[in-house]
């Protein structure tokens, strides 16, 4: 189980209430050692969370019984992260709040080359962080081939033709 990810952001502020929108998660200020950071909760019971830090925030190992290290950097472009999310949205709704944001939003399916195994939203926050939404609609797909065996058998149709 996942509880919370982070994602680092330009204006988080204004991502938050984005996201809260989209999602219906309740954004409120991040209590940890993060300045300027806000938390988006799923209110599911199992703590699920999205963390927005601010663009350049990293962390570094420390050293000892201290904890990590909290800083900040030179932000880049794009991030080599994402995450797929369930949300209780209509693909519609999905796409018109990308588009008034500016963010690209492009529904399309996963999947090997002419093998598509399951459908979502590319949803880019900021055009440099990219979710993944899933409507309830897209979700069953995914689950069919999210676990070990799943793909196994997905791999075994695809060698078979």
């Amino acid at each position: 189980m996942i509880h919370h990810i982070s994602i680092p952001v330009r204006d988080v502020q204004h991502v938050a209430a984005v996201m809260s929108e989209l999602t219906g998660w309740k954004a409120r200020p991040f209590l940890g050692p993060v300045p300027g950071a806000q938390m988006l909760f799923a209110e599911d019971g199992r703590g699920t969370a999205i963390e927005l830090y601010p663009e350049g925030t990293f962390f570094s190992p420390a050293e000892g019984e201290q904890q990590a290290k909290i800083g900040r950097g030179e932000a880049v472009a794009h991030v080599g992260f994402h995450a797929l999310i369930s949300v209780d949205a209509d693909p519609a709704k999905i796409q018109r709040i990308g588009d008034r944001e500016g963010w690209r939003t492009l529904q399309c399916w996963r999947g090997p080359p002419g093998r598509p195994l399951f459908e979502l939203f590319e949803f880019w926050i900021e055009n440099r962080v990219m979710l993944e939404l899933a409507t309830r609609d897209m979700l069953e797909n995914y689950l069919n081939i999210a676990t070990a065996a799943g793909q196994d058998a997905a791999v075994a149709k695809m060698r078979a033709g």
